[in-house]
């Protein structure tokens, strides 16, 4: 049982009256899990807060939960670094899979948005007052509180949140681009042809061998005849041109025809090897996730993780899942970004070739091609764990590049209005706005230069204007 600190202080008073002015060691005590709240900015009709939680004990913590009451007419809205369950204005956060075990004397910390001018009160840390300090006077309602509805209007524009991962040297909105090391139907280009609006650029694709998880990348060889001569030294010189520019390069992994596995322990450890190779040998800057044919969330994030610490912090992860795979927080792609949110650049969903689907409001099923459909599916993922510097929009870039979902790119635009601003919307607008969006992806360059440019030459500026 712990001394209270009336008692340390009475012996600390007792021993220097003892033994006069010389310096009395009393031995350290654990003062056990504390927790702090401070709101990290503040707006109209909102604030962002953050959590700390300290592990001011001797052993480590191995799994954490934090629950705190909000007052009626207070709202939660987007959060990050834990898991969210509430009860009318009851909300326990719990660890996520990276940061519940706290070493004695290390912090964690998790933080959310909310609506309202309350404050959280009540605050349990692991069972216990947070900061040592006195349980509530008043215990937690019985009965939900009621909530409070959905905002009619655009809600104010809350700033974006302050944890954020190593960003690669890529700009606070981007545009991100496949480039294609094959022959189809699209003009064929070297990669230092891809235009400068541009900012990632993915190389589409490495490929599987015959060991499981093993990859494999070289200029393809249909490719470099139809360029009339391109090979690996020449691929490898566009990346350091584009690096000159400004712009990032990163290999893709999948693809629609993708057979790269990552089921076991050892197949993550030779995937991270063999990327962790190619990345070293032809300059790319990280790696993306497309693998449309089986994702195991579980290997392909020890994979990851292996390869970050392989690279370092500087490493862009990204992810292109088809719109079903990010429907549940469950599903495997889904899971995957939550599992390692921590070290994940951003996720490009494919709002294409998916027919109607519902979108976070579960109301109704809105079809592809439309505002509606980018917005309502992307708030899935912005109300269910991902921040929103994590968010990408993936579109076709025009005729040819996909087989339905395309759309003009002013739609685009409009989608990542509503989104970051609350203007522009269709229909349905999302409960909050989310002026971090990460901006847009399209499939491909080479469609996109096919069809004129017109997906770049639109959307690359329209992003500069986001908040």
């Amino acid at each position: 049982m712990k001394p209270a600190r009336s008692l340390v202080l009475s012996l600390v008073t007792v021993l220097a009256a003892t033994l006069g002015a010389a310096w009395v060691a009393l031995p350290a005590f654990a003062a056990g899990p504390t927790a702090s709240f401070v709101k990290t900015a503040e707006w109209g009709a909102g604030w962002e807060g953050k959590y700390t939680i300290t592990n001011g004990g001797s052993s480590t913590i191995n799994g954490w939960n934090l629950v705190f009451d909000l007052p009626s007419g207070t709202t939660l809205g987007s959060y990050w670094d834990a898991l969210l369950t509430s009860a009318g204005q009851r909300h326990t956060f719990t660890n996520r899979s990276w940061n519940g075990s706290i070493a004695p004397g290390a912090s964690v910390s998790f933080g959310f948005l909310a609506s309202g001018s309350g404050s959280p009160t009540g605050c349990q840390l692991n069972g216990a007052p947070c900061g040592g300090g006195t349980p509530p006077t008043t215990p937690p309602p019985t009965t939900p509180a009621p909530t409070t509805p959905p905002p009619t209007t655009p809600p104010p524009t809350p700033p974006p949140p302050t944890t954020q991962p190593p960003t690669g040297g890529l700009p606070k909105h981007l545009l991100t681009g496949y480039w294609h090391n094959f022959d189809n139907p699209a003009v064929e280009l070297r990669l230092r042809d891809v235009p400068t609006q541009y900012d990632l650029v993915a190389v589409a694709f490495a490929e599987a061998t015959s060991t499981p998880g093993a990859l494999t990348f070289g200029v393809d060889p249909g490719l470099a005849a139809s360029l009339g001569g391109y090979t690996d030294a020449d691929f490898s010189a566009d990346v350091r041109t584009l690096h000159a520019r400004g712009q990032r390069v990163i290999l893709s992994v999948g693809g629609e025809t993708g057979r790269v596995t990552v089921n076991d322990a050892a197949s993550a450890t030779v995937f991270a090897d063999t990327a962790a190779a190619l990345i070293n040998r032809y300059g790319f800057d990280g790696i993306d996730i497309d693998l449309e044919n089986g994702l195991n969330p579980t290997y392909m994030a020890q994979a990851l993780r292996a390869l970050r610490a392989k690279i370092g912090a500087g490493l862009i992860i990204a992810m292109a899942p088809q719109t079903i795979d990010m429907q549940s927080p469950t599903s495997g792609y889904f899971k995957l970004a939550l599992d390692i949110k921590d070290i994940l650049t951003v996720v490009n969903t494919q709002f294409y070739n998916s027919g109607a689907m519902l979108g976070c409001d579960q109301n109704a099923a809105y079809s592809q091609g439309t505002v509606n459909f980018i917005v309502a599916l992307a708030c899935i993922q912005l109300e269910a764990g991902l921040r929103p510097d994590q968010v990408g929009l993936g579109l076709p870039a025009g005729p040819g590049a996909a087989g339905g979902g395309i759309v003009a790119p002013s739609v685009v635009n409009a989608a990542l209005d509503c989104l970051a601003r609350g203007t522009n919307c269709g229909s349905f607008r999302p409960p909050r706005t989310y002026p971090g969006i990460r901006g847009a992806m399209t499939w491909s360059v080479n469609w996109d230069v096919s069809n004129g440019n017109g997906f770049a030459r639109t959307v690359a500026p329209h992003l500069d204007t986001l908040p």
